[in-house]
């Protein structure tokens, strides 16, 4: 099984930003060591929960202090941008760390609706004309727009000779056909989707459609999980986070991703309570073997090549050791 990290750069309440983006570039560098394939950071506006608006940014940081992991977007949110410019990022990132970038990209707003409208001014406008931005990109990247278009002499350089992967990130079934149209690799958020997310995934499957002859369908499923060398103690150590996206639309929650003590004293009202048991369904929670179970048992659900892991924890410690923890168990082989 190849695994990955989603990385959404948690800020917790005794950590600035600053914190955080290091704590984030730590994270990279113990997945490329534990073995995980990729490292993706995603984009988010306006929420002082999390520490990254700006993913390009982070990953040349990160690619600066790393040597072989696959660094991407988790995802670029392409309705707030040109594609020129994204591409013309992008390139110049796979310029710099051959090989080795990604280019995750979205539909989702990413943030409030201030952020939305300060951002690109009609995101729902953008949002609809998704499908060119996504045609437009994959010229630009490929360097093949028609002679007949008005880009067909523009160029998004520096042109590498490794041009980023890219990749088509949704949770529903638009997002999928539309992936499988342009014969796109696609990642589904198992972790944000109320949808029967394998039909969703064999339709993407069924329908998609090769750029170029021997391209396969690559599926990425990304999943929230947290590990712990005992399953009391990965519960302990999920409750913060639990109760962090729980206040998700309260200001307080913004404060960061309280403590296990703070946790443990938060008092659950009875909507709180379904909606928790609810999040836990998406969730794996438990100890290597219990992870390991049931990562291989989604992997088979979904049809998936790969499993993208997303960890928020209160202690940064706890998320690196998590992913420890995992990668232990399913490569089998010690990490030193």
């Amino acid at each position: 099984m190849r695994l990955s990290i989603l990385d959404q750069s948690p800020i917790s309440s005794n950590q600035t930003p600053r914190d955080a983006l290091n704590w984030s570039m730590k994270l990279a560098q113990a997945g490329e060591a534990f073995g995980y394939t990729r490292y993706w950071i995603a984009e988010h506006h306006d929420l002082s929960g999390l520490a990254c608006p700006a993913p390009e940014v982070m990953l040349s940081y990160i690619g600066a202090h790393t040597d072989r992991i696959r660094l991407g977007s988790g995802a670029v949110l392409l309705p707030h941008y040109r594609p020129y410019k994204v591409a013309e990022t992008f390139n110049m990132l796979a310029t710099l760390f051959p090989n080795r970038i990604d280019l995750g990209i979205g539909r989702a707003p990413g943030g409030s609706s201030e952020a939305m409208t300060a951002l690109s001014g009609n995101f729902i406008k953008n949002v609809g004309n998704f499908p060119t931005l996504v045609r437009d990109l994959l010229h630009f990247i490929n360097d093949d727009f028609p002679t007949d278009n008005e880009y067909s002499k523009l160029s998004a350089s520096p042109i590498p000779e490794n041009p980023p992967e890219i990749w088509l990130l949704g949770t529903g079934e638009k997002s999928a056909l539309l992936a499988a149209e342009h014969g796109l690799p696609y990642t589904f958020g198992h972790f944000m989707s109320d949808h029967d997310g394998a039909a969703i995934v064999k339709e993407y499957i069924d329908t998609f459609r090769p750029r170029k002859e021997g391209e396969t369908p690559q599926v990425i499923v990304t999943v929230n999980v947290i590990c712990g060398e005992t399953t009391e103690k990965a519960e302990e150590v999920a409750a913060s986070y639990l109760i962090w996206s729980l206040q998700m639309d309260k200001v307080k929650a913004y404060q960061g991703v309280p403590s296990i003590n703070e946790a443990k004293q938060y008092k659950l009202n009875e909507k709180e309570k379904e909606t928790l048991k609810k999040m836990r369904q998406n969730m794996i929670i438990g100890n290597p073997h219990e992870v390991k179970q049931k990562l291989f048992e989604l992997k088979a659900k979904y049809e998936a090549d790969e499993m993208m892991i997303n960890t928020i924890t209160y202690l940064p410690e706890d998320r690196i050791r998590s992913y420890e923890l995992i990668a232990k168990e399913v490569f089998q082989k010690d990490i030193t």
